[in-house]
């Protein structure tokens, strides 16, 4: 043998040592560490080392695990010079021995270790001396090594205070990077290149990196851990409870497996009139809840759809009323008034008579708040005999409250139409759809596009709800849909509907509502009876006229309201049960306070330049003073009172066609480049726009010009053009209902309205003399008054004609 070889048996020599190779282990200077030994040649080489060799043993690592007996080759070059503290036999026949490791050492062999007697080995090793580390850039690296040794204690739980603080204490970089490898679990590769890394800095940047590493690991396999607990920990509580859940059901008798409930919804499915297409896939998902446990997340949602499939009416129709005259009766009752709608429901009723499917039966009530467009709805489901289903959509901006969210959402739900109809019995209710000018889009989706489906006869028989998934009749429903107003609803969805406006009540209808409806209702709520108190038809007029301004009855009922409580506190108060308290217009004040609104009347006496106009607002018709200065100036004419743009440009064409009449009212051509003229509409703080006041204004520039005053019973209305023709305008109903309001006898409309005169109350139209005029030439002899002294006209510049030309009848002034 040669001094590069192993020699078997071989004492000699103060560095010849017993060699043990190890598997997937790599043993450091400075640490303790126990092995299994189970090889024979490994025990024996323990043994001798124990015996013959100061209990010093080499360990090195094999390059493959699998060799059981390993050439040269297969070993590393550099191993650890350990001492044997402790051996302990172990029953079969294994060893466990406690190591020390000593130093590193490296070690010269050629031959195979193992000869055919399977004798331990001897070889032959030379310590490795390692360089001295020091400076800022060691400290600063110890620092962090040992910094990230504290938070691998916190995660490792094996490493006990002690040993965090022992890692404290070493101040040298390779004596700590040994240390750290022994307390990390790394591939042996890994760990014998920071074996073989001989400067301390380099071999502490390594040991530091795979620690971090280590940590990474472990703090991502400690997060797993806990959520599999948790999942488990959940998991066993619904097993616990469900299986106590079946106990108590066995011991009450009311234990059902899974088997039968999905029998018994197999039986309601079967029974069920709906759909082939819907039936199979109830069936589908029925036979999904046999297989799936109840303890299930899935089996919740299955369930869930297929209570879904069988709560659907489906097919199942109810059979409505088609008599006319009953329907009629009902809708009477219910709401004073509201001819057209009322009208519209009486021939759709007599076409369903003679026609056995009716589609396209999707109205659309607009008009103001409290006018009765949801009550009228529900008026019809009684008058034809219907289910009454309302959804309001005020404030929906998401797609998935009209078609649902599919099932592969948490929680999933279907849309409120099919929400709505699983509450119901039958198929063909009144869905009343309300505020549908309310909805909004954002990036969830546009409901109003939604709607498009949902009213369009043409498709609504096959309507797509994202839940459901499948296709679902709502032909046979009646849709109607309420707004306040048609600008904020899409085009394409107005096109779907038949509009039916609702225009505000009039007074008279106020009245005739307040006296059939509102008192008797009121009077049973506060538990009164007529025999008590009575209210007379002037207080209601005057809680009408100057305690509320609307549209519908809401406030209106309201103060009635506030009246018999009021009543009724005196009544338990003073005890007066015997005697009638009576509130007349008189007495209104003392029950609501001071009046809130007025109303405009004409004046007692003519005056010149003050015109009286006529205007419409939601809330009815208003008497609008206009007035006119004359003023020496430049020119100017300037208009106030917060009016807009189109009432601006009627002021210009009215005083554009007096200048082209100023030879007419004898005035020079150049006159308005003498004067400033000021129009002024009062109520300045209240918004009006229009051209409706086009001849009012004329009248008054007219009778400020002329000095003459206009009359102050009459009251007009109408657009007026720079040729002087009176054009028609719109709201004459509630126009003329506020001339009569204000006590004005005459009034001045265009000829082109005549035909708007039929929605008028008769009792309006008996009291007004209407004057249905063509051109602004038949206003002036009506508006301005009947001058009996020419005294008025003396040193005003005026032409004595002009009295006459006023007084010319209509065809001479028209060619004059």
């Amino acid at each position: 043998m040669t001094d590069k070889t192993l020699r078997i048996g071989d004492p000699e020599g103060s560095n010849t040592i017993p060699l043990m190779t190890l598997r997937e282990v790599v043993m450091f200077p400075k640490t303790i560490a126990p092995l299994y030994v189970g090889r024979k040649a490994s025990i024996q080489a323990v043994e001798q080392a124990l015996e013959q060799y100061e209990k010093k043993i080499f360990l090195v690592t094999q390059r493959d695990p699998a060799d059981e007996q390993p050439t040269c080759d297969n070993l590393f070059d550099v191993g650890v010079v350990c001492k044997i503290l402790q051996m302990l036999r172990m029953p079969d026949g294994t060893i466990k021995v406690l190591f020390e490791g000593l130093y590193r050492a490296g070690w010269k062999g050629e031959d195979p270790l193992f000869q055919e007697d399977q004798s331990f080995p001897l070889v032959r090793v030379e310590k490795i001396a390692e360089a001295k580390a020091g400076g800022t850039e060691s400290t600063a690296l110890i620092n962090l090594v040992q910094k990230a040794v504290k938070k691998f204690s916190q995660i490792n739980k094996k490493m006990t205070k002690e040993v965090v603080k022992t890692f404290n204490s070493i101040e040298d970089p390779g004596r700590l990077a040994d240390m750290i490898m022994s307390h990390l679990k790394v591939d042996f590769q890994k760990a014998q290149k920071v074996l073989e890394t001989l400067d301390p800095m380099s071999r502490l940047e390594e040991a530091y990196a795979l620690l971090l590493n280590q940590i990474e690991y472990s703090e991502t396999e400690q997060k797993i851990n806990s959520r599999v607990k948790e999942q488990v920990e959940s998991n066993q509580k619904n097993y616990y409870l469900n299986e106590q859940l079946k106990a108590i059901q066995k011991e009450m008798g009311t234990e059902m497996d899974a088997g039968a409930e999905a029998d018994e919804l197999l039986e309601r499915l079967e029974a069920k009139e709906m759909p082939e297409e819907a039936k199979e896939k109830g069936r589908k998902e029925i036979a999904k809840i046999k297989q799936i446990p109840p303890s299930s997340a899935e089996y919740t949602v299955v369930r869930n759809y297929v209570d879904c499939i069988l709560d659907l009416p489906w097919n199942t129709l109810k059979e409505t009323s088609r008599d006319i005259d009953q329907a009629a009766k009902i809708l009477d009752e219910d709401h004073f008034g509201l001819e057209k709608p009322k009208e519209r429901i009486l021939e759709y009723l007599a076409v369903q008579t003679l026609v056995e499917k009716l589609q396209g039966q999707i109205l659309c009530f607009v008009g103001p708040p409290g006018v009765g467009k949801t009550s009228l709805a529900r008026s019809i489901s009684r008058a034809t005999d219907r289910e009454f289903v309302r959804l309001s959509l005020g404030g929906v901006r998401d797609e998935a409250e009209i078609r649902g969210h599919r099932r592969t959402y948490i929680g999933a739900l279907p849309g409120k139409i099919l929400q709505s109809l699983k509450r119901k019995e039958y198929n063909n209710p009144v869905v009343c759809l309300d505020e549908v000018d309310k909805m909004s889009t954002d990036f969830r989706g546009d409901p109003s596009s939604a709607l498009l489906e949902v009213l369009d006869p043409e498709q609504n028989y096959a309507f797509s709800d994202h839940y459901l998934d499948l296709d679902y009749d709502l032909s046979n429903v009646f849709f109607i849909t309420t707004a306040n107003t048609l600008q904020t609803i899409p085009w394409a969805l107005r096109d779907r509907m038949e509009i039916i406006r609702l225009p505000g009540y009039l007074e008279t209808e106020k009245m005739k509502i307040a006296r059939s409806f509102l008192l008797p209702k009121q009077l049973e709520r506060h538990g009164l009876q007529e025999d008590q108190v009575h209210i007379s038809d002037g207080a209601v007029q005057d809680v009408i006229q100057r305690y509320t301004r609307e549209a519908g009855v809401r406030n209106m009922e309201r103060e009635l309201a506030s009246i018999y409580r009021k009543v009724a506190k005196k009544i338990v108060r003073d005890d007066a049960g015997g005697s009638r308290v009576l509130v007349n217009k008189n007495s209104v004040h003392t029950y609501l306070g001071v009046p809130r609104y007025r109303f405009e009347e004409r004046e007692e006496k003519a005056r010149v330049g003050l015109s009286i106009g006529l205007a419409w607002t939601e809330m009815g018709g208003e008497l609008l003073m206009i007035e006119a200065v004359v003023m020496s100036g430049t020119g100017k004419i300037e208009v106030t009172g917060t009016i807009g743009d189109v009432m601006q440009e009627s002021a210009k064409a009215a005083l554009s066609y007096i200048r082209s009449r100023a030879n007419l009212f004898g005035l020079r051509p150049e006159f308005y480049k003498e004067v400033d003229i000021h129009l002024h509409i009062p109520e300045g703080a209240t918004p009006k726009d229009g051209p409706s006041a086009g001849i009012t204004m004329s009248s008054a520039l007219v009778s400020a010009l002329l000095n003459i005053p206009v009359d102050n019973d009459v009251a007009m209305t109408g657009e007026i053009t720079l040729r002087g023709r009176v054009l028609p305008i719109g709201g004459l109903r509630e126009k003329l209902l506020a001339a009569h309001r204000g006590r004005v006898s005459k009034v001045i409309i265009p000829k082109e309205n005549n035909k708007d005169l039929k929605e008028v109350p008769r009792e309006i139209l008996r009291d007004l003399e209407i004057i249905q005029v063509e051109h602004m030439d038949e206003v002036l002899p009506q508006a301005l008054i009947d001058v009996q002294a020419t005294e008025i006209f003396c040193g005003q510049g005026v032409d004595l004609a002009l009295l006459n030309s006023l007084r010319m009848d209509e065809h001479r002034l028209q060619r004059h």
